[in-house]
């Protein structure tokens, strides 16, 4: 009679395992699909997102040019003063004016940092074709997110990372994701959401999203422009020589 009761708790247990991993997977699937579907995301070789983050009374004009899987540079410019940030393959560097206590010169991007821009290498972001990528994505349950329904899944890359996503019940599109962030030497959690999502090139990409920002305030970036597949220079993901 033991025996049998084990065999029924195992069995229970593993049609829960593998009732969650449908769920899992049509989860996904959903939002693979809202997005615009597979082939229009691995279609994505560049990306050239031209944003405005409004922080504290300021209009701060932000660039960003992405190769898939090769590299990424950001410019934003303050109040006449820019900074940049790159990332080329498993190497990052930045350029910090004095106002933002830089020196002007080039300065390489702390391991950290630079494992923390990753995923900006990744336009298909982490749900896609995320077990070939080696990444791990539970559903940790339905919940309530601004009186709407969210599927809230915890996902951990292959190197460890962990972020979570919080998927509109409704359109399966990104409305909420919650992540650790290094920064200068801290880990900082770090909410965004996600709203007006548009179709660019048969992809839909948030063009508003919301987060705290650290100098104290809510942060608010507006996407103005984006380009799929434009010409980018590669060259300028490398760090300059002095």
């Amino acid at each position: 009679m033991t025996k049998l009761r084990i065999w029924a708790a195992a069995a229970a247990l593993v049609l829960t395992l593998n009732a969650q991993a449908q769920s899992v997977d049509e989860i996904v699937d959903k939002h693979i699909a809202a997005r615009g579907g597979a082939d229009k995301l691995k279609g994505i070789k560049t990306l050239i997102i031209e944003n405005s983050m409004s922080m504290q009374g300021m209009d701060i004009p932000m660039k960003q040019m992405i190769a898939t899987g090769r590299g990424m540079r950001m410019e934003i410019s303050v109040m006449g003063n820019e900074m940049i940030t790159a990332v080329d393959g498993d190497k990052g560097w930045t350029i910090r004016p004095a106002m933002m206590g830089g020196t002007g010169e080039p300065e390489d991007l702390p391991a950290e940092q630079i494992k923390s821009s990753a995923s900006q290498l990744d336009p298909g972001g982490p749900l896609f074709n995320y077990k070939e990528k080696g990444t791990k994505v539970e559903l940790v349950g339905k919940e309530k997110m601004d009186k709407k329904d969210a599927y809230h899944l915890k996902i951990t890359t292959k190197d460890g990372t962990a972020v979570d996503y919080f998927l509109d019940a409704n359109t399966y599109l990104l409305a909420k994701q919650i992540a650790q962030l290094s920064m200068q030497g801290q880990e900082v959690k770090q909410e965004m959401n996600f709203s007006d999502y548009k179709e660019i090139s048969g992809v839909k990409f948030p063009h508003t999203m919301e987060t705290a920002s650290p100098m104290g305030g809510d942060m608010t970036i507006i996407t103005n422009k984006i380009t799929v597949n434009g010409p980018i220079d590669e060259k300028l993901f490398a760090k300059p020589t002095k």
